[in-house]
């Protein structure tokens, strides 16, 4: 098994409450789970998302760790979140990159597989 070895899952959830559909305000809360199936104590450092709503349109998001934190994640061990987006569709795909360092040093980047964003009925 590799040192790091990260797997990411994905729950989301539309915002009812945070939307607004008859003003293209469109809310949607992501928990993301990181878990460290490695060798190594890794820590998050960065995150780079690619937002695209039904449109097509694109929005990036680039920043130091997540939800204000750089966690360390203990080998076995998972991090969990909980983050949101708006969009102006009622539906989109979010995906991305984590940055992550190992305890000695190595840099190396984790993909997030896309996931869709969906108010409920809005896919047919």
């Amino acid at each position: 098994m590799s040192d790091y070895t990260i797997k990411i899952s994905v729950k989301t959830a539309y915002l009812d409450e945070h939307s607004q559909p008859e003003n293209n305000r469109f809310a949607f809360a992501y928990t993301i789970s990181i878990e460290n199936g490695g060798h190594a104590t890794t820590q998050l450092l960065s995150r780079h998302w690619i937002i695209t709503d039904a449109k097509n349109t694109t929005q990036e998001v680039v920043g130091e760790g997540v939800v204000g934190k750089q966690p360390h994640i203990l080998p076995g061990e998972s991090f969990t979140y909980t983050s949101n987006a708006v969009l102006e569709t009622s539906a989109g795909t979010m995906e991305g990159t984590y940055t992550m360092r190992t305890e000695d040093g190595k840099v190396f980047n984790v993909p997030i597989p896309a996931f869709s964003l969906a108010r409920p009925n809005s896919l047919h």
